[in-house]
């Protein structure tokens, strides 16, 4: 594992990955010129060929594969819609500040940092039970309320960490940027801080797209916006970023078994469930049907997701041993969650949250139905008529029409249009309650006890609403470029030359078309393979210049670009090339009708390298050549 390298050489390790990263211009802070904003970052023409090849991977796994519907919504969101959600009230850190500087941090962050800092300062000279008190604050700084994170400040006697000055009392902050739509009307409005509730608002429409069938899923691709305390760590944690998330709707009395997760059950991921934090143990191997089975995994639609995304981080490049998922805390969980679970990487910085697995419940829809009076429901249809034990609403319509007038009408249809669910919950209001207040279209309608009646029966019904349940798996697209990064870069026996290992599916350019001397002749070769790589979709990179073929090689491996075609003297006889394999650098001799298929199925996954070497010869290059 990364973390189990020596320090040293992880530190000489990332220096010369800084290095690359900056001079190869895979990502840079944004606004350099103008002396950079934290947190913001600019994608250079590798990394935002990487990015976009992960995005594209993403798409054809989950939204091709599951049968997804893809969509773009709006960035700029209204602030009524986040505060259905919760994000206006909830969407904070906590925030201290250096009491004489202003100088803010986030709190548990500060607390973290301080602890870890004075254990490796102290060592063997930290008592044990101070020690084991650090740990455990540690273990449970980012659950802190206020008055907690309050009390271990001042026990723990936190300062700021540039100037030993005593830090301000937390304080909430909302990490929401803010923002007015229009000239006239100054509609108040935020950034999205996530692309969850473009697909939430559109859940009726997709519903029709699906002919009224549940379950379904939603996917989005886009940005998100968060307005950190303290951004840090490159693309780890930003203020502008991009995400990749789903909302998979499903009938809440289905979510238990999932057809497709049968092909998967006997997967081993590597999970640390909520008992194995308790213990202080790390995670372990489990098949994913005995998860489920055991209940450390609550339900196998939320199992499916997690076997498809354990898939997708190995396949993009993700080393498997540095990948493990975490369940949620108790007490980090929403109230309205049943599961959750982040697939975290290891990286030099530690393990890293990339990927949030939740289930949600029917949390999102009810809000927004609450909030604008729309109803966001399902039916559950029979073939054949079913008993069911049915509460029934009568309301009085004569009086509430003459009461609300033309509101009246909106009312009642509303009413009437609640789930059974829904019914059952506003009988249980009104046992202790003489009125309900209905948010309908923007007006808050009230409903006196007196005008509604209940009446349970026994009815044949041909279909049952309920309100959807929600898997939400959630991809921060900048975390796992990094990791991708990280996890590819090596050096050769001479640290000087440094490659990317990259999964052809990611790497930023397939191949590159070298030639082993400048040669007119040879120009000609190399324009024909680069335009019969390019009509099929493949990115190439030319490079004939008059040059050492071995600095050519250097500077394809710097970017990751997995293999090299060189032109070569027989080329010109045999009407055949040299094919290079990044990692190994072994060469085979390849007829140049072969190149354009043979690349393109290396560099979509049909095929291995292994599987080049079994049928082409290797080929030995001549010293002149090197």
């Amino acid at each position: 594992m990364l973390q189990q390298l020596n320090k040293e050489v992880l530190l000489k390790r990332r220096e010369a990955l800084e290095q690359v990263i900056k001079r190869r211009f895979i990502y840079q802070p944004a606004f350099s010129l103008y002396g950079g904003v934290a947190g913001l970052y600019d994608y250079g023409p590798v990394g935002c060929a990487i990015k976009t090849n992960i995005e594209q991977y993403w798409r054809e796994h989950f939204i091709i594969e599951e049968d997804l519907f893809e969509i773009s919504a709006t960035i700029l969101t209204p602030e009524a819609v986040l505060k259905a959600s919760g994000h206006v009230d909830r969407f904070t850190d906590l925030l201290v500040c250096d009491v004489k500087l202003g100088t803010g941090y986030r709190a548990d962050k500060i607390v973290t940092e301080t602890l870890e800092n004075r254990i490796a300062k102290e060592g063997d000279k930290l008592a044990a039970d101070v020690k084991a008190r650090y740990l455990a604050v540690i273990k449970d700084v980012d659950t802190f309320k206020e008055d907690k994170m309050k009390e271990i400040i001042a026990e723990l006697q936190i300062k700021a960490p540039e100037t030993g000055n005593d830090l301000t009392d937390p304080t909430p902050f909302n990490l929401m940027l803010p923002t007015i739509i229009g000239p006239s009307t100054k509609l108040p409005a935020y950034l999205r801080p996530e692309t969850a509730q473009g697909m939430f608002l559109n859940f009726a429409r997709l519903l029709e797209q699906n002919g009224g069938r549940v379950p379904f899923g939603a996917a989005q691709i886009g940005l998100g916006f968060r307005n950190e305390i303290a951004p840090r760590g490159g693309l780890l944690r930003c203020r502008e970023f991009q995400m990749a998330e789903i909302e998979y709707f499903v009938d809440p009395s289905e979510k238990s078994t999932f057809k497709k997760f049968n092909k998967y059950i006997n997967l081993e991921i590597p999970l640390l469930s909520r008992q194995l934090q308790a213990d202080a143990k790390l995670h372990q191997p489990y098949k994913m049907g005995d998860a489920v089975k055991e209940g450390i995994i609550n339900n196998e639609t939320l199992a499916y997701f997690i076997c498809r995304t354990y898939l997708y981080l190995v396949e993009i490049g993700i080393n498997p041993i540095n990948i493990r998922f975490r369940q949620h805390q108790a007490d980090e969980m929403a109230h309205y969650s049943s599961d959750c679970w982040d697939a975290e990487i290891e990286m030099s910085s530690g393990w890293v949250e990339c990927v949030g697995l939740a289930d949600r419940s029917a949390y999102d829809l009810n809000a927004h139905s609450t909030a604008t009076g729309q109803k966001l429901q399902a039916a559950r249809k029979f073939k054949v008529p079913q008993p069911r034990q049915v509460l029934q609403i009568i309301l009085d319509k004569q009086k509430i029409g003459k009461e609300l007038k033309k509101d009246g009408m909106s009312l009642i249809k509303y009413v009437e249009a609640l789930s059974d669910d829904e019914k059952q919950d506003l009988f249980e209001y009104y046992q202790n309650n003489e009125e309900k207040i209905f948010n309908i279209d923007g007006k808050d309608l009230t409903l006196n006890r007196q005008l509604v009646k209940f009446e349970k029966k026994t009815m044949n019904v041909m279909e049952e609403k309920f309100i959807p349940h929600v898997i939400e798996p959630a991809f921060g697209i900048g975390r796992i470029l990094q990791a991708i990064i990280e996890h590819s870069f090596n050096q050769r026996d001479d640290p000087q030359k440094t490659f990317f290992k990259f999964s052809p599916r990611v790497a930023p350019v397939k191949c590159s078309i070298l030639s082993v001397v400048q040669n007119e002749e040879f120009d000609v070769v190399i324009q024909e393979l680069a335009s019969s790589l390019k009509k099929l979709g493949i990115s190439c990179k030319t490079d004939n210049a008059g040059v050492a073929l071995g600095k050519k090689y250097a500077r394809t491996d710097e970017i990751g670009i997995p293999f090299a075609i060189t032109v070569d003297k027989e080329t010109l006889t045999t009407q055949s090339i040299t094919l290079r394999e990044i990692e190994t650098t072994k060469q085979v001799r390849v007829p140049i009708v072969d190149v354009p298929r043979l690349i393109l199925e290396l560099s979509s996954g049909l095929i291995l390298w292994t599987d080049v070497l079994t049928k082409y010869p290797l080929f030995a290059a001549k010293e002149e050549d090197a």
